[in-house]
C-alpha cells in the first residue's frame, strides 16, 4: 500500500518538489491533503484538482474564497489552517514545508497525532526547541534539510556514542569573501541570487547572511543531541558534500550528490528506504574539484550567535529566529542595509535576558517570540532614526 502523505506548504519550493517526487512514484505515495499560506491560490487550486482532493482535504490560511469557488466547497481556513488539517486528516507521514515560525503549531500537532514528521520547516524546531524534542518519540522526526538528511545518512555508519563531531557544510552564499563594507549596499535582488540552490525568498536571504546556517546549527544540535562545541561549520561552495559526521576513530562519513532537494525529500517521505532514481547521481568519470574553507565569522557573525543561543538553550533560539524574521522583512522592504540584519539579531539577543528562558508550553514560546519582535522593532527604530 502507498504511504499516505500530507503536504504542508504545498505551493512552496519544498512542497512543489515533494509533489513531483510523489507523482513520479504513485506506487509508493498517495497525497491525502495539502495546506498553503494563500499567496499562490492558483497553484493550490491546480494541485488540489490534479490530486483529486475534496475541499475538506485542502487548507489555506488566507484568500480562501477563490479556492472555495474553484473547488466547490468549504476548505479549512484561518491562521491555524495547517494545524487543523493535521488534526482532521489522518496520514502516515506529514511533510512540514511551511515557511517561518508559523510552522511550530503544525509540528506539535503532527507529533501529537503520532505520525512521522518529515521536517523542512527548521524555524518550527528552532522556535519550539525543547518542547518539540520532548514531545517527539525516537525516530518520529525525519529531517528534510539536505544537511541534516546527510547527517542522518552518515549516522547509519556508527552510533551516537561514537560521534566526535557533526560537520555542517555551507555554500557561503552569494557574498562569500566580501567584507562588511562591500556588503553595505547589497540589494534584495542581489541577495536573492543563490550560487547553487533554488529556494524561496526567505531561505535564500538567510543563506546570504548565513543566518540559515545558524538555524541549521541549532537544529542539528537538537535533532542529534550534540552540543554546539561539537558542531563544525565549513564553507563548501560547490554544495556537493551536504554534510558529514566525524567519528571517534577518525573516520569522516559524508553524503555527496548534485545540489537538489529531491533526494532528501524522497528519503524523508520513504524513510528509512531510498527511492530509486530520485535525482541524478554524481558521474565520477568527470572531473570534480571540491573545496572547503573556514567560515568568516567577522563579516558573517550569524553562526557565532547561533552557537551562543544553543548553549543558552530554552527560548533563546526562538529569539534569534524572531529577530531575524523582523530584520529580514525590513531589508526586503528597503528600510535596512544588508549587514544590519544580523546587527539587529545580535542587539536583540543582548537585551533578551528580560524575556528569554525555559518554556513551559507553546504559549511561552509565542510570548517570547512576540517580545523578541517588539524588541527588534525598537532596535530597528533606533537604527532608522540615526
Amino acid at each position: 500500500m502507498p504511504r499516505t502523505v500530507l503536504i504542508l506548504g504545498s505551493t512552496g519550493s519544498i512542497g512543489t518538489q515533494a509533489l513531483e517526487v510523489i507523482a513520479a512514484n504513485p506506487d509508493k505515495f498517495r497525497v491525502v491533503g495539502i495546506a498553503a499560506g494563500g499567496s499562490h491560490t492558483d497553484v493550490l487550486i491546480e494541485q488540489a484538482r490534479a490530486l483529486g482532493l475534496s475541499p475538506s482535504q485542502v487548507a489555506v490560511a488566507r484568500h480562501h474564497e477563490a479556492v472555495e469557488d474553484a473547488l466547490g466547497g468549504e476548505v479549512i481556513t484561518g491562521s491555524d489552517a495547517a494545524e487543523q488539517l493535521v488534526r482532521s486528516v489522518k496520514a502516515d507521514t506529514v511533510l512540514n514545508g511551511l515557511v517561518g515560525s508559523m510552522g511550530l503549531a503544525a509540528t506539535l500537532a503532527v507529533l501529537d497525532q503520532g505520525e512521522v514528521l518529515a521536517l523542512a520547516n527548521k524555524e518550527s524546531l528552532v522556535a519550539g526547541g525543547e518542547l518539540v524534542m520532548k514531545k517527539a518519540t525516537p525516530g518520529q522526526i525525519v529531517p528534510v534539510d539536505s544537511e541534516h538528511s546527510a547527517m542522518a545518512q552518515a549516522l547509519r555508519s556508527g552510533t551516537h556514542g561514537e560521534i566526535r563531531s557533526l560537520v555542517l557544510t555551507a555554500s557561503g552564499g552569494p557574498f562569500r569573501g566580501w567584507t562588511r563594507e562591500e556588503m553595505w549596499d547589497v540589494t534584495p535582488g542581489q541577495a536573492a541570487k543563490h550560487p547553487t540552490w533554488s529556494m524561496g525568498q526567505m531561505n535564500t536571504l538567510n543563506s546570504a547572511t548565513l543566518v540559515n546556517k545558524g538555524l541549521e546549527l541549532i537544529e542539528a544540535s537538537l535533532l542529534f543531541d550534540v552540543p554546539a562545541e561539537k558542531i563544525e561549520v565549513t564553507v563548501h561552495p560547490q554544495s556537493i558534500v551536504h554534510s558529514a559526521i566525524t567519528f571517534v576513530d577518525g573516520a569522516t562519513i559524508a553524503q555527496a550528490s548534485p545540489p537538489s532537494m529531491k533526494l532528501p525529500i524522497s528519503l524523508a517521505l520513504n524513510w528509512p528506504d531510498r527511492v530509486p532514481d530520485a535525482q541524478p547521481h554524481l558521474d565520477f568519470s568527470q572531473k570534480y574539484e571540491w573545496t572547503f574553507e573556514p567560515v568568516d565569522e567577522v563579516n558573517f557573525p550569524a553562526v557565532r550567535l547561533a552557537r551562543e543561543v544553543v548553549t543558552r538553550g530554552g527560548t533563546w533560539p526562538a529569539v534569534f529566529n524572531a529577530a531575524n524574521e523582523e530584520a529580514a522583512a525590513e531589508f526586503l522592504a528597503g528600510r535596512l542595509q544588508f549587514p544590519q540584519i544580523v546587527d539587529v539579531v545580535e542587539s536583540v539577543l543582548g537585551k533578551a535576558d528580560d524575556f528569554a528562558g525555559t518554556p513551559r508550553d507553546f504559549d511561552d514560546v509565542m510570548a517570547t517570540q512576540d517580545a523578541a519582535r517588539r524588541c527588534a522593532h525598537d532596535v530597528l527604530g533606533s537604527l532608522q532614526s540615526d
